[in-house]
């Protein structure tokens, strides 16, 4: 168990975080057919990525939220040396990037770039559910209580691998006035932005806080499985928690 609670610090003293919020005890289950992660790597220091963030948080009200389809907004640190240090930023995001672009064979990344299943992804449409294609990954099922955090993941056919669990406190309904860099002027809205980020190994509780930030409305819980050492997503889950 490796916890990776990087942001829930990093926000302490730049955006109000005082304690952590209470949420209900809830359960997420993903079937046996195959639910998309679809990740977006930003920057609100980045003029190009807004549409992108838009295109984003239009999928909170797509059918096929949390059924076919988990998003995650992960906001890269490489664009706060031009004038705007973004607030949900991290060096570990950025590196998170670096990592599942060396997987493809490159060393460059960009914003905005998005990446579903491990893969590079150009396609702005709604992504179409992988288990329409007849892909069955295995059923996640996750019970959290806004502090711990369990996962069982039942691989199809039961065929014996080591797996990773990784589960991030999304913050959504984000209003941001950016007052310099590229997008000086601005009112940035977010949705699905990583807030914390953890991993550990499914079966075992797993610490995960939500933390409570000003200007954070609205927080739901992604949670996904790769095989060990692969940033390949194999199976996910999540849903809102307010």
């Amino acid at each position: 168990m490796r916890p990776l609670l990087f942001l829930t610090a990093a926000l302490a003293g730049t955006v109000g975080l005082t304690t952590v919020r209470a949420v209900e005890p809830v359960r997420f289950a993903s079937g046996a057919g195959r639910v998309s992660l679809v990740e977006l790597y930003t920057s609100e220091g980045c003029s190009s990525c807004p549409p992108a963030e838009r295109w984003l948080g239009q999928l909170r009200d797509a059918p096929g939220l949390w059924r076919d389809f988990v998003p995650v907004a992960f906001h890269v640190d490489y664009w706060n040396r031009l004038g705007w240090p973004d607030r949900f930023s991290t060096r570990g995001f950025t590196e998170r990037q670096s990592a599942v672009a060396a997987a493809w064979g490159t060393q460059s990344v960009y914003t905005p770039c998005f990446v579903r299943d491990g893969a590079e992804w150009r396609a702005r449409a709604v992504p179409s559910p992988a288990a329409a294609n007849g892909v069955k990954a295995g059923s996640l099922t996750v019970d959290y209580d806004g502090a711990i955090l369990r996962a069982d993941f039942v691989p199809t056919g039961g065929a014996p691998a080591a797996y990773e669990l990784h589960a991030a406190v999304l913050g959504s309904g984000i209003v941001s006035k950016v007052t310099s860099g590229e997008n000086r002027g601005e009112m940035l809205k977010h949705e699905f932005i990583a807030l914390a980020l953890t991993q550990g190994i499914p079966g075992r509780d797993l610490s995960l806080t939500v933390p409570n930030i000003v200007g954070v409305p609205r927080h739901a819980l992604a949670v996904w499985v790769t095989r060990r050492g692969s940033h390949v997503p194999v199976q996910a889950t999540g849903g809102w928690l307010d």
